[in-house]
């Protein structure tokens, strides 16, 4: 596990697009996992400078993303369907059939998610995989006490995570209560993953993932097993290290 620590948000940003710019460049038809959020936006807005300057080409890339809330529709606006397109994919050449999406209006879940797991296999699974962290230290929508052998699955939404997400909603009672996320397994499987953090309010998550013991109470924690992981930081998510 490496651990870098960038002076502020702008710079962490910056840091983690190079990163992924570097992989494509290696290998343009990489197979990228994406996360939704607050934290990633500067480094799509970074990687956005970087296709603009013709830095970096997108066309042969192909994406899956982290999860989805379950039971609001692509059009939603609060749908991380409509927040890649706003924030990356309307911005880049990314081919639409290369983008794969969990769908939040699937009835049938269970295939759906197999599904979603058979085309990462097929496409030779994830190359790099970028996440985000909760303050509880879910990674994806996989809460505390997630069982670390599951793949792409409809999970439960805790009361912590809601809250925190009703700040893009009108309403708290607007926030979908489920959705379908990227289990651990999948996580891991993948070659490299990026772990990006910034702010005081992430400070404890990052310290638990990254010094305390593996514990399915903090989801974050197992990634001190991957052999390939990356941790991003501003010096306030860095400050209990």
């Amino acid at each position: 596990m490496r651990i870098i620590v960038m002076d502020n948000y702008d710079e962490m940003s910056k840091k983690a697009a190079l990163m992924i710019a570097s992989q494509v460049m290696l290998k343009p038809n990489s197979v990228l996992g994406l996360a939704t959020g607050d934290t990633p936006i500067g480094m799509y807005k970074e990687l956005t400078k970087l296709y603009n300057k013709r830095d970096i080409d997108f066309k042969e890339v192909r994406t899956f993303n982290l999860d989805e809330y379950y039971g609001i529709n692509h059009e939603n606006h609060q749908s991380y369907y409509y927040f890649m397109n706003a924030n990356l994919f309307n911005n880049i050449n990314i081919v639409r059939e290369n983008i794969y999406m969990p769908n939040g209006m699937e009835k049938d879940v269970n295939t759906s998610c197999n599904e979603y797991e058979t085309k990462i296999k097929e496409l030779g699974g994830i190359d790099m995989q970028v996440l985000g962290i909760g303050g509880n230290g879910h990674i994806g929508f996989n809460e505390p006490n997630v069982n670390f052998e599951a793949e792409t699955h409809l999970v439960n939404l805790e009361e912590e995570t809601i809250k925190a997400n009703s700040r893009f909603f009108k309403s708290i009672n607007d926030v979908p209560v489920k959705a379908i996320s990227m289990g651990i397994k999948t996580i891991m499987n993948s070659k490299k993953i990026i772990l990006l953090a910034s702010g005081l309010n992430k400070a404890k998550a990052i310290e638990r993932a990254v010094n305390g013991k593996i514990n399915p109470n903090i989801p974050a924690s197992i990634l001190q097993l991957h052999n390939d992981v990356t941790i991003i930081l501003d010096k306030e998510a860095a400050s209990s290290l």
